[in-house]
């Protein structure tokens, strides 16, 4: 029989936001098993978490989901819609997916009160969940689940990897308001742009130990598979530039210039933004990605001190990071260029360095702040700081250590907690102070051409 589900989107407080990919990917799935899937748009109305409640209790939904990534906000806002879900009289089974539960899937099922987490990728699993509920198979054969067996929590076995991505169904696009989504600001895009997400593939090559990503290695959908996709959306909602969330697109040289090659024999007319690695930023292949469109490169450099780099297994030297970024920047590309601080070896001079490259490479595309690093669960550094001692375990890391993003979770440094805030302080104050005075003089600029060469192309004084 068909099940009803209620996907759940949380708002994470943003004017717009970005396109659910991961719980689009799972409505798809749901649908093309035969189920009826609706999506509770919190983020899009903003709507109190105690709607939930009323939602569930009026609507006759056998199954409720939420999936959640990582970080303090995802954790607090997951707690007060499980609280509505629990109040409902006619509550549903309840299923967590995303990296957040999957990391510790006890923790999450006895703090939230729901009935399994759906562990890693969450296609095939969440379909044999919903035969199990039916009654149709047994809870404990289903790869990938975690679930509440009475008193007692199982863990099953992990499902496999999904190895043939272009097997997956498309995101259920029609089932959200893509008029809103498509609104999303991002670096590169214009005004008059319509931007949304896609996927070229899942996965990364590399193993940072800062990184939450659980699943090894990388799997690309085909080009044609991406390309397909795009020209659907460019069709359908008129969307004209691409933000590939992939954790990494360019995988290598060879994926990355045979995408490219694809988009410009195929001519599928878009500009586009992608995670990339400084290994691969040379000048044939940037000139390549320029042609087809590319526009924004959002580079992980995280430390330009090797000392460090090695720590955090980035497989990066800071020989290479220099002229990638020129590279980058002779392309005609604008570099993303991110930076954290507070890793194993970091220390006033390291963060130093970061903020004079940063000022260094400025192009005015955006605001970079430096945020001290976080050990979340799941991740090689968070397993360091529970055998160091740092963390006890997930209930310390979400309950006391990890309040904020931009504030301490765990202290790696040799400086003392004050000491370490005064010099992010610091840094940050020069990084914010650079960007405002460009964007000063860039907006009196404007003013000297407005007056002094009339200007009339001139559109008014906006702040965004």
């Amino acid at each position: 029989m068909a099940l009803r589900v209620l996907l759940v989107v949380y708002d994470n407080g943003s004017q717009i936001h970005m396109f659910p990919m991961g719980t689009a990917y799972i409505a798809a799935a749901l649908r093309a098993a035969g189920h009826h899937v609706e999506i509770w748009q919190q983020d899009v109305h903003h709507h109190p978490d105690e709607m939930l409640t009323t939602v569930l209790d009026e609507g006759g939904w056998d199954v409720v989901g939420i999936g959640v990534i990582a970080g303090y906000w995802q954790y607090r806002k997951l707690l007060g819609l499980s609280r509505a879900i629990e109040r409902a009289r006619k509550r549903p089974f309840y299923m967590l997916g995303g990296h957040g539960p999957t990391a510790d899937v006890r923790y999450f099922l006895n703090k939230t009160g729901a009935d399994a987490v759906v562990m890693g990728e969450g296609e095939l699993t969440v379909v044999d969940l919903m035969r199990a509920i039916e009654k149709e198979r047994r809870f404990e054969d289903v790869e990938g689940l975690a679930w509440r067996d009475g008193p007692e929590i199982r863990v099953n076995p992990r499902r496999p990897l999904i190895a043939d991505m272009d097997s997956i169904p498309l995101p259920a696009w029609d089932m959200f308001p893509m008029e809103y989504y498509r609104l999303q600001a991002i670096p590169g895009a214009s005004r008059t742009d319509f931007v949304m997400t896609v996927l070229s593939g899942r996965g990364c090559t590399f193993t940072c130990t800062f990184c939450y990503r659980m699943d090894t290695g990388h799997r690309a959908r085909s080009h044609d598979s991406i390309l397909d996709e795009i020209e659907y959306l460019r069709k359908r909602w008129g969307i004209t530039f691409i933000n590939f969330l992939d954790e990494l697109l360019m995988t290598s040289k060879e994926r990355t210039m045979a995408f490219c090659e694809r988009v410009l024999e195929r001519d599928v007319r878009f500009r586009w933004w992608c995670n990339g690695r400084i290994n691969y930023a040379v000048p044939e292949v940037l000139a390549l990605m320029k042609r087809a469109g590319c526009v924004f490169i959002n580079y992980g450099i995280e430390s330009v001190d090797n000392g460090v780099l090695k720590n955090m297994r980035k497989a990066a030297r800071v020989e290479q990071i220099e002229p990638a970024i020129a590279n980058t920047l002779a392309a005609g590309i604008s570099p993303g260029l991110n930076m954290i601080w507070g890793n194993i070896g970091d220390n006033r001079e390291t963060l130093d360095k970061a903020v004079e490259f940063l000022i260094a490479h400025d192009d005015g595309a955006e605001l970079r702040t430096i945020r001290p690093v976080t050990p979340y669960p799941g991740s090689p550094l968070y397993e360091h700081a529970v055998r160091m001692g740092l963390i006890e375990d997930c209930a310390d890391f979400y309950e006391r250590k990890h309040t904020n993003s931009d504030l301490l979770t765990v202290n790696f440094t040799e400086l003392g907690d004050d000491a370490f805030y005064e010099a992010l302080e610091d840094a940050n104050r020069r990084l914010l102070t650079n960007y405002h005075d460009k964007r000063l003089k860039a907006g009196l600029d404007e003013v000297t051409r407005l007056y002094r060469e009339r200007n009339a192309a001139f559109r008014g004084f906006r702040p965004v």
